[in-house]
């Protein structure tokens, strides 16, 4: 099946840096695990991590999830090196398998098209069938919002996902607990416009629409009580 009509249903985000996170994660069933070298990773760290991360995916015990890498976004001095040495990896591993890389902060669709271009470049350098490693765009502050349709378009781009905390932050959105609703925001969803954004965008292109994570599950009801109202929306899948 194309990667891109895969089930996205829960998509778990590991710390590229632990190794014993990163063994665990392999056999839990969610749709899509993918390695994180960007917030769960301390800028010291990122080098060691990046090559633990590029030699993870091509290790036995995965069972069978889309296997995805969240490099770091375009403002900072990593994201090639990032993309580079594991694609690189990938490509040199005959069991290795990669099949989206998560781009943060995308504010423009200059940034999927700049992710779009050395993708290929490296699937063509190490023999990978060209397009296959697909985009999952994550959409975290105002200008992405705005330009979500363009981003959408993009052909290597499989799925939209919600950035909730920095959108808050871009927002100025009175909360501190990612993903809650603000104080005194007691009807309806503080969030609704912009999921309903990226998900208008997500369908008119044939893509895969994702809700960002709650960082507040505490308890088991805490969890249930979060999604409530966006149960019954369209929404593709749930981050975490």
């Amino acid at each position: 099946m194309n990667n891109a009509y895969r089930p996205r249903r829960t998509c778990l985000s590991v710390p590229g840096s632990s190794q014993k996170m990163i063994d665990k994660a392999k056999g839990l069933p969610a749709d899509e695990v993918f390695l994180d070298l960007e917030d769960a990773v301390a800028p010291d760290a990122k080098a060691e991590a990046r090559t633990r991360v590029a030699a993870a995916l091509g290790e036995p015990g995965w069972a069978g999830q889309l296997r995805g890498v969240r490099v770091n976004d375009w403002t900072t001095p990593w994201t090639h090196a990032d993309i580079i040495e594991v694609v690189s990896a990938v490509g040199a591993a005959p069991d290795a398998k990669l099949d989206v890389v998560v781009l943060p902060k995308v504010s423009d669709v200059s940034h999927v098209q700049a992710l779009d271009l050395l993708l290929t470049q490296l699937e063509t350098v190490h023999g990978l069938p060209v397009g296959e490693i697909g985009i999952d765009a994550q959409i975290e502050d105002a200008r992405g919002l705005m330009n979500v349709d363009a981003i959408a378009a993009v052909p290597r781009v499989q799925a939209l996902v919600l950035g909730p905390a920095d959108l808050m932050a871009s927002l100025n959105m009175r909360t501190l607990v990612v993903g809650e609703q603000p104080e005194g925001y007691d009807v309806g969803d503080a969030y609704h416009h912009a999921l309903m954004t990226i998900l208008v965008a997500a369908r008119a292109h044939g893509i895969a629409a994702v809700d960002g994570p709650y960082l507040k599950c505490v308890t088991w009801r805490r969890f249930g009580e979060w999604p409530a109202g966006r149960r019954h929306w369209a929404m593709t899948a749930n981050g975490s």
